[in-house]
């Protein structure tokens, strides 16, 4: 995987990890992996642009891109090889306003990470880039300490580390089976014999897919056609006393850099243009392939080459000396897929990285943090193997890869969606009864409504990073549940089953909270052992020993394989059953909620008898099914859990039974709104892999007190005694056209002291709010701060939480009041 391997290996090593998870090795799956000469190695890094950028557009990875660079920066002096490391810095170029606002965007989810970056006028971009073309150059995004790399000095002074510390590198050694052991191990055939392993990552670039096939695994990964142009000699370069600056014009799509003193660009084609070797899919990889390339293509990429000589006059006269044509592996999305497996274990990958070199040296060290230490170093769910399932066909892949390849540059707006491969095999039982009203986002495979379309509304996809088409609707559909009854469809989440004799034990185990009685639900979550939050799950229990445990949609096989790997290093006897796609789920919420639905059950409905948190069997419109009183809105709310096959039927007969409380739909957008109002944490934002459960303010949800040693449980006892340094608070704040996503960084007094995590407008309160991590010092109420949107520093201040009390709570507070 274009160095994510020998990455891994060498990480592993230098932290001495053969001392104590066993003997580390590399075996290869084809020539492409072979050792010394490493012929195959030498002509596909030929091929490599060896770019490397601190620059990512998301959160977790700019932390890979960091440890990237931090660790090409030492490498000749550790090892003694060059590794022909070039650190120019490059420059990201916007020449119309709305590619200004995306790198203001960028700017302000930076600040509060030690990427270097900054943004820079057009008279910085010419000194920096002499030869530059600046008529319609507006802005540049600047990164000091970007550059390129020569990918096969680095994969050999990468080896050379590896087995400087102890690694042990096979080669060649074709991989022709692999087989697992009752203990949880492997056995890996080779020429060379059967070699006994702990655990195997499959880091096999464009062979993933036939590796993972060996074990039952379809992993969705394709090789796509990627063109670079390298010019010989261009007199101006040649004349200039410093190397350039790596050059990206995102109008354009295509990168040039200085190679020598010529110059040297790559192009993404769109969409319809690029080319997928899916030949390779259907047929795996010819034998022997490794040292060739594939036939170029100029046409293809004519006009990116006609704008970069725009942007780039030189190259007008420059002499072409070569078009060089290779593969890259692509996932659906673009990102790798690291980490272990749901459903083999200690099978792990590393596969798919589109973006190349830059992604080897942090992922490395990430795989290798995690397996020696038991748990991810920090979050990188967006990279997580186990986001694809079944539901992952050829056919998406395939038009996911070409999207995404054609999207590289694309503007990159909040909330985005992309169309491609949609929708999946995997719908849910309302999709077609919905699909035509509402704004549909895709989660996990899933189509679910993020805001729904009336006569007069201006509706379909209007991305933006300010207010847009859906800010009035989703306001309206706020209203809906605040006054009167909404229904939503909640099937994306991810459902268990969890039942056995030892079920309890195991669960309690995991899980950070007291288990709930036969017929009562609570919210519980599972930590890492160093007192991280892995997961937020709701669990019940249905009967004796038998509980229903429900998670996020994009935590699925996430959650599955933390509990499976519980289950099997502890010997339960217990039974995970993963229901997710049997089960489908509406919520329905708001003041009328419960004149609804008693319209249609003999079920007792009334709040004495039906209590918050609790669950009941009921037969709703003559169907079985299981309601639980909880909602996400915080208002008096049910979620119904029904039989896949009757979702539709339960939905009309709940619109048809609402008619006259005015009932109507709602999507995730008005419900995001809703819980932040209500102080309600989110998985992935508030808490996640680089939070404890005590910072994020769920303090409630721990019992440290109870007697079963929960995982994390010793290390959240440590950090409550050292008292802790950051906070969870709740902010308001003064905006005008834009309102926060999550990620913004926090400014007082000209210095950088938090970020959000999450922020929405408000329609109840009719204010800009959001959550963000603060110091301890600051987070008192009344605190004064700034946040960063769009290049501006918006006043805003830490507030009391929450901004509107739930529906439990005010009942609570009028029966108190009257008494």
């Amino acid at each position: 995987s274009r160095g994510s391997w020998i990455e891994s290996l060498f990480c592993l090593s230098v932290r001495g990890a053969h001392k104590r998870i066993g003997r580390l090795s590399v075996v290869s799956v084809s020539m492409y992996m072979t050792m010394p000469p490493l012929l195959s190695v030498h002509v596909y890094c030929l091929f490599q642009a060896g770019l490397t950028t601190y620059y990512h557009p998301g959160i977790n990875l700019k932390k890979v891109h960091y440890h990237s660079i931090k660790l090409y920066e030492s490498l000749e002096a550790e090892t003694g090889q060059a590794v022909g490391f070039h650190q120019p810095g490059s420059i990201r170029i916007a020449s119309t306003p709305v590619r200004v606002d995306e790198l203001k965007y960028q700017m302000a989810r930076t600040h509060w990470h030690p990427t270097p970056q900054w943004l820079i006028t057009p008279e910085k971009i010419k000194e920096l880039f002499p030869l530059l073309n600046m008529d319609k150059v507006l802005a540049g995004l600047y990164n000091p300490g970007d550059g390129h790399i020569d990918p096969y000095s680095l994969t050999m002074a990468l080896a050379a580390g590896a087995r400087m510390y102890g690694a042990q590198i096979y080669n060649p050694a074709l991989v022709s089976g692999l087989t697992p052991t009752s203990d949880g191990k492997w056995d890996v055939q080779t020429p060379h014999g059967t070699i006994r392993a702990n655990r195997i990552v499959n880091a096999t670039g464009f062979w993933a897919r036939e590796v993972g096939q060996q074990i039952g695994f379809d992993h969705p990964t394709i090789p796509v056609h990627h063109q670079y142009v390298v010019t010989a000699t261009v007199p101006e370069v040649k004349a200039l006393k410093a190397e350039l600056p790596v050059i990206r014009d995102l109008e354009g799509s295509y990168y040039l850099r200085q190679e020598r003193d010529g110059l040297l660009f790559g192009p993404y084609e769109k969409e319809e243009k690029m080319v997928l070797q899916d030949s390779w899919v259907r047929d795996g990889v010819p034998p022997g392939f490794g040292k060739e390339l594939f036939e170029s293509d100029l046409d293809r990429i004519m006009h990116h080459v006609e704008m970069a000589m725009e942007m780039v006059p030189v190259l007008k006269n420059a002499d072409i000396i070569n078009i060089v044509s290779g593969p890259i592996t692509y996932t659906p999305d673009l990102l790798p897929m690291v980490g272990p497996h749901q459903g083999a274990r200690n099978y792990w990958t590393a596969i798919g990285f589109g973006y190349g070199v830059i992604h080897a040296g942090g992922i490395g060290k990430f795989l290798s943090d995690w397996i020696v230490t038991g748990e991810p170093p920090y979050d990188l769910i967006e990279c997580d193997p186990n986001r694809y399932g079944k539901w992952t066909t050829v056919p998406y892949l395939c038009a996911k890869a070409r999207e995404s390849y054609g999207f590289n540059n694309v503007v990159g707006y909040p909330k985005e969606e992309r169309f491609a491969g949609r929708p999946t095999n995997r719908t849910s039982g309302v999709y077609e009864l919905l699909k035509g009203k509402a704004s549909m986002g895709f989660h996990a495979g899933w189509e679910q409504p993020h805001w729904f379309y009336k006569p007069g509304d201006n509706a379909g996809y209007k991305p933006s990073f300010r207010r847009t088409n859906w800010f009035g609707p989703v306001g309206r559909e706020c209203k809906l549940v605040m006054e009167k009854v909404g229904v939503v469809d909640l099937t994306p989440f991810g459902k268990f089953m969890v039942k056995g004799k030892d079920s309890h034990k195991l669960l309690d185990r995991l899980f950070a909270n007291t288990m709930p009685k036969v017929g009562l639900t609570n919210i519980s979550h599972m930590l890492t052992p160093t007192g991280r939050v892995y997961a937020e799950v709701t669990i019940t229990q249905l009967t004796p020993g038998e509980f229903l445990l429900i998670t996020g949609s994009g935590s699925e096989l996430h959650d599955l394989r933390w509990m499976e790997k519980e289950v099997a290093e502890g010997a339960y006897d217990v039974d995970i059953s993963n229901v997710t796609e049997d089960i489908g789920v509406l919520g329905v919420a708001g003041p009328k909620a419960r004149d609804v639905l008693q319209k249609l059950t003999q079920e007792d409905m009334s709040d004495a008898s039906f209590k918050f948190l609790h669950c009941k069997p009921i037969q709703l419109g003559g169907i079985n099914l299981r309601a639980i009183r909880i909602s996400y809105t915080g208002e008096l709310g049910w979620e119904l859990y029904i039989p896949h096959k009757d979702m539709a039927a339960v939905y009309q007969a709940i619109m048809a039974a609402g008619e006259d409380e005015g009932i109507d739909n709602f999507g995730t957008y008005a419900m995001s709104s809703l819980r932040l109002e209500k102080g309600f944490r989110g998985w992935g934002a508030e808490m996640n892999c680089d939070t404890n459960p005590l910072e994020a303010g769920l303090d409630y949800f721990i019992k440290l007190n109870k007697h079963a040693d929960f995982i994390g449980k010793a290390a959240l006892q440590e950090i409550k005694a050292k008292g802790l340094k950051r906070k969870l608070s709740y902010i308001t704040m003064e905006t005008d056209d834009v309102d926060p996503e999550g990620n913004e960084t926090i400014w007082l007094n000209g210095k950088v002291v938090g970020n959000t995590t999450s922020g929405a407008y408000s329609y109840t309160t009719q204010q800009s709010l959001a959550f963000a991590y603060l110091p301890v010092e600051l987070c008192s109420v009344g605190q004064k701060v700034e946040v960063e949107m769009l290049g501006r520093k918006y006043p805003a201040m830490v507030v009391q939480e929450p901004l509107v009390l739930t529906e439990p709570t005010r009942t609570r507070l009028q029966k108190k009041s009257k008494a």
